[in-house]
């Protein structure tokens, strides 16, 4: 249980609040960058409490601004862009990229008005098909070269989900929670009859582990075919991700560096309100590649998470996982909340957040926040591919040379045709 000062401390997302002060040293996405098109260049976003506007200029560079004139408070959502400014639909205001107004019409031609009005206005970066933003203070810090966000061998994917009535802690901890898919996922899936097959997997154990970039949770599952077999691990990236991926199934090995891999993005748009964008990396079968930079990814938006009265209608992941966080409560109460062995977790990432608010506070960069490393250098979870010559390879590993198959009965199978190899051998040689 926490204390109301402490939960408030932890899940306020506004301009100077403990928590908010911490997630402004990072980047956050915004939105999909192609929904910024010649026809239509801006689009509004709100953003860790933050109304703005963020704008495509015409040269294809991006300009992200409070979305209030300072004038007379009109939207510059409805304004015009002109080069890599935008000019107030309402009297002709013109902001650059930096926030400086550059002209205010019918002013008289002496006035110096112009050069003391700033708006708020933020950097933009786009990679990934996605335009990320910070709103902290400057000099801004790297854009983390995650290995979802930034590896060239293959295509991205992205899944805009709507906006759900939540804080965005709610969603992240969901993250270390291991023991919630048993039933919100799988026992849900089952009764609704979209998965007769469900195997209900027990889990026999489950870890925690701190790492330089967050808390790695893994679970350790028994029975038939599955006996003593840990995963991989997904890790929660400090302090808004989950990195995940599909675990090597269906013969794809986990450890060389071809498996599919994502990130879901819990984007915290103010104290009640949340979003979650899933962005999926598919490596190439020949190594081929793809500028992050410049990629346009497929995009899906998921149209409902609710049916047609309102509830949500528990047929997905993204509906089943939107309902535990979203009946919560928009702040959860976790004054009154009684917490058990498997929330440990959760209990590592209260602590983690808690520690590096207070690394703020005294001035400091919280984890996370790069400034010196190598802009070539993948920050990877999983092996990555090795780049020979012009093309990507896999990389060679004990991992990936000793990996079975993790699917039910494999290690049966592999038991049984190395007794029939050792049998057949011992027939020769005798």
């Amino acid at each position: 249980m926490l204390t109301p000062e402490l939960n408030e401390r932890l899940t306020q997302v506004g301009r100077g609040t403990p928590g908010g002060e911490l997630l402004r040293r990072y980047w956050h996405p915004m939105c999909v960058a192609e929904e910024l098109t010649e026809a239509q260049p801006t689009k509004q976003v709100r953003l860790l409490g933050e109304d703005l506007v963020v704008y495509r200029g015409e040269d294809g560079s991006y300009g992200l601004i409070a979305e209030q004139c300072a004038h007379r408070k009109a939207s510059l959502f409805y304004g015009f862009v002109e080069g890599c400014a935008i000019r107030c639909p309402y009297h002709g205001w013109v902001y650059d990229q930096t926030g400086q107004c550059l002209e205010t019409p019918f002013e008289p031609p002496e006035s110096l008005m112009k050069r003391t009005v700033i708006l708020p206005a933020y950097p933009v970066q786009r990679v990934a098909g996605l335009l990320f933003a910070y709103l902290g203070p400057q000099p801004a810090p790297m854009l983390p070269r995650w290995d979802v966000w930034f590896r060239e061998d293959g295509t991205h994917h992205i899944s805009v989900q709507p906006v759900i009535n939540t804080n965005w802690l709610q969603a992240q901890e969901n993250s270390l929670d291991p023991v919630h898919v048993y039933y919100l996922h799988g026992h849900t899936l089952f009764k609704k009859g979209l998965n007769p097959g469900n195997n209900y997997r027990p889990i026999e154990a489950y870890d925690f582990e701190r790492i330089p970039e967050g808390i790695v949770k893994r679970r350790i599952y028994g029975g038939d075919g599955l006996n003593e077999y840990t995963e991989p691990g997904h890790p929660a990236v400090f302090p808004t991700i989950l990195r995940h991926h599909i675990e090597g199934r269906d013969g794809i090995n986990p450890f060389d560096g071809t498996m599919a891999i994502d990130m879901h993005l819990r984007i915290p748009i103010d104290d009640t309100h949340t979003q979650v964008i899933w962005l999926g990396f598919n490596p190439s079968a020949d190594g081929s590649t793809t500028d992050p930079r410049t990629e346009v990814p497929t995009v899906e938006y998921v149209k409902t998470l609710w049916d047609e009265q309102g509830n949500f209608h528990m047929r997905t992941y993204p509906s089943q996982d939107s309902c535990a966080w979203v009946t919560q409560g928009p702040i959860v109460d976790r004054c009154t909340e009684r917490l058990g062995v498997s929330d440990r977790g959760i209990v590592m990432w209260r602590q983690l957040l808690e520690e590096q608010i207070a690394v703020v506070d005294d001035g400091g960069d919280p984890i996370n926040v790069y400034r010196d490393a190598d802009p070539d250098q993948l920050i990877e979870f999983s092996p990555t591919r090795l780049k020979m010559g012009d093309r990507y390879v896999p990389r060679d590993s004990e991992e990936a040379r000793g990996w079975q198959e993790y699917m039910p009965g494999s290690r049966e199978k592999a038991r049984t045709r190395q007794a029939q190899g050792l049998a057949a051998s011992s027939r020769r040689s005798s």
